[in-house]
């Protein structure tokens, strides 16, 4: 088991609190070249986790190997978010008016773009509120993603997304995060299943005690 951080934007945090997103996918560092075709295969070394490798369907190109996938199943990801600490804003006594906190989260903020904020880049571990234990992992081409994948990646609701499909509404939500036409490219992708856990990660242990 590892412990690592993992970005997430404000509607994906607001997501994760309302228990509608248990999955989350992210870019595989290699990806083929154009033209290459390739299929996906699990390898099981006896005793050990899986892994994944490409395989080549065509001689040309020279893409192949193990995917290098970071997270595996059982890490702790603890997640970092757009924030503010006391002392960021000159009215932090309104947003925190007791002061037993020290530090208070875009996603919870009603009018977030009156306040400064830190990029979730540099969220301090001691400051996450929410850990994530990994349950299940899968490399698989973007597009391979299914109604219920769509769902677990914390569809709002048809209202909510404009009446758009889950699937839909994460393939725009793809080409917002990755730029347009990522999405069209349907890259290979880490699939990452977890359970949400509404704690600091340095905390669970001490809870539970």
């Amino acid at each position: 088991m590892t412990d690592r951080p993992i970005l997430f934007s404000a509607p994906m945090v607001r997501a994760l609190l309302d228990g509608r997103k248990t999955q989350t996918r992210r870019l595989c560092k290699d990806q083929p070249p154009p033209g290459v075709t390739i299929i996906r295969k699990t390898i099981r070394p006896f005793g050990k986790e899986p892994y994944h490798a490409f395989e080549r369907r065509t001689k040309f190109g020279n893409f192949g190997g193990e995917v290098p996938v970071k997270i595996s199943r059982g890490d702790r990801l603890w997640v970092k978010e757009t924030h503010a600490r006391v002392g960021d804003n000159g009215d932090d006594h309104m947003a925190c008016p007791d002061l037993t906190r020290l530090v208070y989260y875009r996603a919870d903020d009603v009018q977030p773009e009156l306040s400064r904020w830190r990029p979730s880049i540099f969220m301090r571990r001691q400051d996450s509120r929410l850990t994530l234990l990994v349950t299940d992992v899968r490399v698989e081409r973007l597009q391979d993603i299914s109604i219920g994948d769509a769902l677990a990646e914390g569809w709002p609701g048809a209202v909510e997304a404009n009446k758009m499909p889950a699937t839909k509404w994460y393939r725009h939500l793809w080409d917002e995060i990755n730029g347009a036409g990522s999405w069209d490219a349907n890259p290979w992708v880490a699939a990452y299943t977890f359970t949400v856990i509404k704690q600091n990660i340095d905390q669970i242990e001490k809870v539970a005690a």
